[in-house]
């Protein structure tokens, strides 16, 4: 869960600037959490406790109300709107990367990751792109090679993931939707050499890189089953007490 939460820090700055390249600072004063983390935690947490999504979605929301949710999620949680939104946004993908290390087979995996995605984005695009990363997550960490990830996506969900990060990268605009975002983040980490270069290749497209760049760690997490030391103590030091403590309970029962 750590490779999600560090790929969102590490682009948290990047968001919209229209960087396009791979050379830059992991780390500098700005980087922060955002809602990707904050609600990859509660998802978390409602799988611990045996909860509804729902309910930790809102409560962790309402806990950092100033972590950069979109307009129409803040609406959702404020009450003014009552239910799912019909949302294809990429909000649903960010967030599910916990289910896949919590349960122990695919099917229940796509299950889960449906149930987090309709409590608020239950368009169908929105499922298919919380599903596709929770697939992707589930089958790196249970062995599956990166050739066979990538056929099993585009077989599932028709994400075309035979573009390069080079080919994507010049005309790449800033895009929040699942569609347009989660096969990218996907590619980035099918092309990478190790977890440092899956971040760099998503925060390079210049599009939403604190979201592209956590769907590709949370993958290269599970893949390369390793994260650089200075990376982890980064991405802690920026944490609150609470969520790391979460992350921390979860890592113990799920990932241990």
């Amino acid at each position: 869960m750590l490779g999600a939460i560090a790929g969102d820090i590490i682009g948290s700055i990047h968001e919209k600037s229209g960087i396009k390249t791979k050379d830059f600072m992991l780390f500098e004063t700005y980087n922060i959490f955002t809602d990707d983390t904050v609600l990859t935690i509660a998802i978390a947490e409602a799988i611990m406790l045996k909860i509804p999504y729902e309910n930790t979605v809102m409560s962790y929301a309402r806990q950092f109300p100033e972590a950069g949710y979109g307009k129409t999620f803040k609406k959702w949680l404020k009450g003014e709107i009552v239910g799912p939104y019909d949302s294809w946004g990429n909000g649903s993908a960010m967030r599910v990367s916990p289910i896949a290390w919590a349960f122990d087979n695919l099917d229940k995996v796509m299950e889960e990751a449906e149930k987090s995605s309709i409590i608020t984005h239950n368009h169908p695009e929105g499922v298919k792109g919380a599903q596709a990363v929770a697939a992707a997550i589930f089958l790196a960490r249970t062995g599956a090679g990166k050739a066979i990830i990538k056929d099993f996506i585009q077989d599932n969900f028709d994400y075309d993931l035979e573009r390069t990060i080079d080919e994507i990268r010049p005309d790449y605009k800033f895009d929040v939707s699942c569609q347009g975002s989660v096969p990218e983040s996907i590619i980035a980490f099918l092309e990478a050499e190790d977890f440092e270069d899956a971040i760099r290749n998503a925060v390079s497209l210049g599009g939403d890189a604190d979201t592209m760049a956590s769907i590709a760690g949370a993958i290269a997490e599970a893949h390369f089953k390793y994260i650089p030391a200075d990376i982890l103590q980064e991405s802690r030091r920026r944490l609150p007490i609470n969520l790391l403590q979460t992350v921390m309970d979860f890592e113990e029962k799920f990932m241990g």
